[in-house]
């Protein structure tokens, strides 16, 4: 397929990256030329040189003949007028726009309509705000991800001596749960990839995702860890950018929020967006302030400020002055190997959950969902099964007969709206949503084939 992607950014180079590897011909349009040679360095893609939005540029970077345009510069307005461009002259039949601004996605010229300028466009601000929002809900989940609209979710809990089930073997599981229908899907062991199998042992320190429906989630995690005491009801948000004022509206009906922002003329235009948040003015690193807000009572701390060292040094100070759970927002991935598990219990970066929701856009095949994890290495993936048994490898087939690659594990498939626990003897129909854990991308391929619906399969 061939891709323009418009920004060499930090999302326009982990895109760029991802799909490199999968047999594209990718060209990235960028007015950095240094961003654009060390990308070029490490990757085989083209390059050009110009403002993404301008004709001329599109032209030269080959839209006339494009399959479909990644638009993520930094500017909403550039993302949009490229758009509309690919679509008015150059017929770029997929047109993928990243806008910050939520507002642009209710004009109906933009991103609906007959003929829309943008034909998806994603938020990053929305799609990092849930994430925070769903840590919140569930306290000791390091990630929550969501499939099928909901009806099956995929939990990364870190496993800690005292859990009913570690040290035991994941067979042990429906013994301990038996009304429960869950299903490991992958397990960490440091920076190694473990497959889940019913002889597996789980230890403590292992990462283990698992999947199930959203009224097991609770039940399932209490197996593989300590009950983490009273949900959380006070909640501190450091940064009343776009992400933080989001969260705290979202959250101010359910839970005690409070608000800090530096700005003084921001911090009152927040108090007036919000109607039951505390919005204060000051410096997140103040420990005085800290201490006077009662930050040793507080269940969660979430540093969303668009600093990555004052989320970071800020999250470690609430930690150490007695908040229960700490949550930063980290650009920098290395960073973000660096603290999580230490004094910060999560590090959430924008990045890679603006990756996943690109990927689901842009690859082939159109996966509903896809969640980048472990850095790009392993992803997530939802994959809806099209086609009959004629043109299916997998309709009609039970999960035992699919040909997997070696490191992909189904969790489950749902069915309508049922969730349905993978099992050996689970025959697969037309229209199943299969929620696949894949630990090494490269295999990506592979998983693609087994699912392709084509003429006729025999």
């Amino acid at each position: 397929m061939k891709i323009l992607i418009l920004g060499a950014g930090q999302v326009g180079s982990s895109v760029a990256t991802a799909l490199a590897s999968e047999n594209n011909d990718i060209t990235v349009v960028d007015t950095d030329v240094y961003r654009l040679r060390a990308l070029a360095e490490r990757l085989d893609i083209r390059t050009v040189v110009g403002h993404a939005s301008l004709p001329n540029v599109l032209g030269q970077a080959g839209a006339d003949d494009a399959e479909m345009i990644v638009a993520v510069t930094s500017s909403d307005e550039v993302n949009l007028v490229a758009c509309h461009v690919a679509r008015t002259r150059y017929r770029t039949p997929t047109r993928v726009a990243r806008l910050r601004e939520s507002q642009y996605m209710q004009v109906e010229a933009f991103t609906r309509g007959d003929h829309p300028a943008v034909t998806a466009a994603i938020s990053p601000e929305q799609l990092v705000c849930r994430h925070v929002e769903r840590l919140i809900e569930y306290p000791g989940a390091l990630q929550v991800l969501e499939f099928a609209n909901g009806h099956a979710q995929l939990v990364a809990v870190r496993a800690v001596p005292g859990g009913a089930l570690v040290g035991h073997q994941i067979s042990e599981l429906r013994q301990h749960l038996p009304k429960v229908d869950a299903r490991v899907a992958a397990i960490y062991r440091g920076h190694r990839g473990v497959k889940p199998e019913g002889g597996t042992v789980i230890e403590a320190d292992d990462e283990v995702f698992f999947l199930a429906a959203p009224r097991d989630i609770r039940t399932v995690m209490n197996e593989l860890r300590r009950a983490d005491g009273h949900p959380a009801r006070r909640v501190f948000i450091a940064g009343g950018g776009n992400i933080g004022r989001a969260l705290a509206r979202s959250l101010e009906n359910r839970y005690s929020v409070k608000i800090l922002e530096r700005s003084r003329d921001r911090a009152r235009a927040i108090a007036e967006d919000l109607v039951n948040s505390i919005v204060l003015v000051g410096d997140a690193a103040d420990e005085d302030l800290l201490r006077e807000e009662n930050i040793d009572q507080t269940d969660v701390y979430c540093g969303l400020t668009n600093d990555d060292e004052a989320n970071i040094l800020s999250a470690m100070l609430a930690k150490r002055l007695g908040c229960g759970r700490v949550i930063s927002l980290i650009n920098r991935p290395a960073y973000a190997d660096l603290v999580q598990g230490g004094s910060i219990d999560i590090a959430v970066s924008p990045q890679q959950i603006t990756l996943g929701a690109l990927l689901a856009h842009i690859r082939e095949g159109a996966p509903a969902q896809v969640h980048s994890l472990r850095r790009g290495a392993a992803e997530a993936i939802e994959v809806v099964v099209r086609g009959d048994a004629r043109t299916s490898r997998a309709v009609g087939r039970s999960l035992d007969e699919l040909d997997l690659p070696p490191s992909a594990t189904i969790g489950g498939v749902v069915r309508g709206d049922r969730l349905l626990i993978a099992h050996h003897d689970v025959v697969i129909e037309p229209e199943d949503h299969l929620i696949v854990f894949l630990m090494d991308k490269t295999e990506l391929p592979q998983l693609t084939a087994v699912f392709q619906a084509g003429a006729t399969w025999l």
